[in-house]
């Protein structure tokens, strides 16, 4: 069990049966009242978040969530296919259980998948990811490093925002929690 005391953002527990993870929470010290502990919980299977709050002292349980090391394959329509790097196995997750962390996978990417139970909930990404840009409008001359941004199509299907120097067929790394532009790998 876990105490209001005890959470801080990023701890995985069990809120009515469903396992969640506080994406973010503030201790709140009434005037003339007890304290209470607000949160704002993203539940794991569903992707959907919650508010809620709480008084201090509340206890929860804690939910441990396994991770495995996994090799990304390949994707049937919305089927993600996995393998595991120690057994061989194949894991599937569809896009809805993925999320946005589809548009960051390219074969044979190796991350962790996260399992709660036995079942397999969601992939971490590592922190940035290289991709190769597929379509982007032409640089003109003049066009400096800190000037303007420009959309730029990723070989995975995401978009984001580029400098202007950024041209097609050129790889860049792009951050996946926030996906945005970090620098030109090459």
């Amino acid at each position: 069990m876990i105490s209001t005391g005890d959470l801080k953002k990023g701890i995985s527990l069990e809120v009515d049966g469903q396992p969640y993870t506080i994406v973010e929470w503030q201790h709140v010290k009434m005037g003339r009242g007890g304290a209470i502990v607000r949160l704002k919980m993203r539940n794991l299977r569903t992707g959907s978040t919650i508010d809620r709050t709480y008084d201090a002292g509340e206890r929860f349980p804690r939910v441990y969530l396994e991770r495995r090391h996994v090799i990304y394959q390949y994707n049937d329509a919305d089927t993600f296919h996995f393998m595991d790097s120690e057994n061989y196995e194949t894991v599937s997750l569809t896009s809805d259980q993925l999320g946005d962390a589809r548009l960051y996978l390219i074969d044979g990417m190796e991350l962790d998948i996260i399992s709660y139970k036995d079942s397999p909930l969601n992939v971490e990404l590592p922190v940035n990811v290289d991709l190769k840009v597929t379509y982007t409008e032409p640089g003109f001359k003049g066009d400096t490093a800190t000037g303007g941004t420009k959309p730029a199509q990723l070989e995975t299907g995401l978009t984001v925002q580029v400098p202007l120097f950024v041209t097609t067929g050129e790889t860049i790394r792009v951050k996946t929690e926030t996906g945005t532009y970090v620098e030109r790998v090459g």
